[in-house]
This record gives structure tokens, C-alpha cells and sequence, in this order.
């Protein structure tokens, strides 16, 4: 049985492994890297913008010519955040650069757990297993003109965003997310890439020590009651819209498309603001 990689041990102990790290690499970029040290918990000391925030996983390879980054996301699904992570990175090595050169290529990986809770910029839902950012610009014709480097990909292993063209590379491992969280026994992996059969191996429950066992059961807590908080958030949100919408004299149906919330949960704000229990 395996354990779940959208617990927040059992995904650093899989990926801080080297074999594992490098492999997963390899496929996601097509780039061969030797890392030397796998940190977790990254901080930059002093810190380079008054947001202190911390890296999940951080290496950089042997040579010094890639700095590698990768996230696991159950909740707070803010792409501003990501991109943020991302580029102090690459500012980050401008405070000892001599010249407007990188020294490093930047390398990013976002892994998300559950479906996706954000829309585009122009309302549009998104629906892809796998996203692709790179930070070259286009001619008018379309077609990328190659000045830059640095990559960052987007896996999101839920099934609700299974593509079957989705390239095997990247299929293989959201497979692994996905087999871990939801089908930890009766699993089907591709077990002949030697990343992901190390990281079976690793998440193997006969094969936690109690102390990871422990660690597990306590990151699930945590992660509960962050959960548990942020839905009550969301809902704080669902019902000002709610309010604004009645004071509006919007009806029912309106207010359910634009807030998602029953018709008995709308009845009930409509007589707490005739009882005066909301005031707008």
C-alpha cells in the first residue's frame, strides 16, 4: 500500500531522494542534472523581498548551471504566489551577478493535489493536466523566439483532468500522484521508470519507519484544519456576494449561479436580513 504524496512528509521524503529528484527531472525538462544536496524548507537568509517564504524542495545541480524548485500545493492555489517563488530566484542571483548575465537556469515545478479553484484572467475555466510556462517572447507571426531559459511546469494528477494525448513523460508521474492518493493498492504505474519505481519503494507503508508514520499523521491534521479554514473563508465570501445580491433584488436563481449556494441557504440570509441578524 502506498502512502499519499499529497501528504507533506511522505512528497519530501519521495523527492528529496537523488535518484528520484533527478529522474523526475529528467523527464519534466529532458535535462540530465547531478544535484550534490537536496534541501527542504529553503529560506534565503537575508530575505530578497519582505515576503520571507520558503521553498518546499531546492537544489541546485553539481555544475552550478541549474537551480531547481518544486511545490506541492493542496490548498492555496494562488498563481501570483508561484510566480513570485519563481522570480526571486532568478533576481536573487543578481545580488552577486557583475553583469546582466544568469549564471543559473531556473527551473520550477508546481504540483497540485486537488482540482483546480481559479479561472483565467478572462473568466475561462482551466482544464489541462499539465501547463507550460517559459519566459520567451513571440514574433507576430506566433513563433517563440528563444533569448531565455527558465521553465516552470504545472502538474495537476486529478482525473477530473485526464487528457489521453497528455505525453507519457508527464502522464507517468501525475499517475503516481493520482495512484497514491486514491488508488494506494490496487495501483497500475509504469514501474520500469526507475524514478517512480524508487519512489514506490520509498512511500511503501511496510517501509515507514514510525517516526515518518508520526509526522504523517500530523501534517494531515494540519492540513485538515487549513482546509477546514479555508472553506469557511470561501463561504464568508459566498455570502456577502449573497447580500449584495438580495439588497439588489436579485432572485434566487441569479443568486444560485453566482454564489453556489441552495435555495434554502439563500431563503435563510433573505430572513436573517429582514431580523436584522446581516447589516450591509
Amino acid at each position: 500500500m502506498l502512502a499519499p504524496l499529497d501528504n507533506e512528509t511522505i512528497f519530501k521524503k519521495a523527492f528529496t531522494d537523488k535518484e528520484v529528484f533527478q529522474q523526475f527531472v529528467k523527464d519534466l525538462f529532458d535535462i540530465d542534472i547531478i544535484v550534490e544536496k537536496i534541501e527542504t524548507e529553503k529560506r534565503f537568509e537575508p530575505p530578497i523581498s519582505p515576503i520571507n517564504f520558503e521553498l518546499d524542495i531546492y537544489a541546485e545541480s553539481t555544475d552550478q548551471h541549474f537551480i531547481i524548485e518544486i511545490q506541492k500545493i493542496d490548498y492555496d492555489y494562488n498563481f501570483d504566489r508561484f510566480l513570485h517563488y519563481f522570480l526571486t530566484l532568478i533576481a536573487n542571483q543578481q545580488k552577486s551577478a557583475s553583469n546582466y548575465k544568469f549564471a543559473q537556469r531556473i527551473l520550477g515545478v508546481v504540483v497540485f493535489s486537488r482540482p483546480y479553484r481559479f479561472d483565467q484572467k478572462d473568466g475561462q475555466p482551466v482544464r489541462d493536466n499539465v501547463l507550460i510556462m517559459d519566459f520567451n517572447p513571440k514574433n507576430l507571426k506566433g513563433d517563440p523566439i528563444k533569448l531565455y531559459e527558465h521553465n516552470m511546469i504545472f502538474l495537476n494528477s486529478s482525473k477530473k483532468y485526464q487528457n489521453n494525448e497528455t505525453p507519457k513523460n508527464y502522464q507517468d508521474w501525475l499517475d503516481l500522484f493520482y495512484a497514491s492518493m486514491k488508488e494506494p493498492i490496487n495501483y497500475t504505474l509504469n514501474l520500469n521508470n526507475k524514478g517512480i519505481a524508487k519512489v514506490v519503494n520509498i512511500i511503501d507503508y511496510n517501509m515507514l519507519d514510525p517516526i515518518t508514520l508520526q509526522k504523517m499523521k500530523e501534517d494531515e491534521c494540519r492540513k485538515e484544519m487549513k482546509i477546514m479554514d479555508d472553506r469557511e473563508s470561501r463561504m464568508d465570501e459566498k455570502i456577502e456576494i449573497a447580500l449584495n445580491f438580495i439588497k439588489k433584488g436579485y432572485n434566487n436563481e441569479i443568486i444560485k449561479d453566482g454564489t453556489n449556494l441552495t435555495e434554502f441557504e439563500i431563503e435563510k440570509l433573505r430572513n436573517d436580513m429582514i431580523n436584522n441578524n446581516y447589516c450591509l
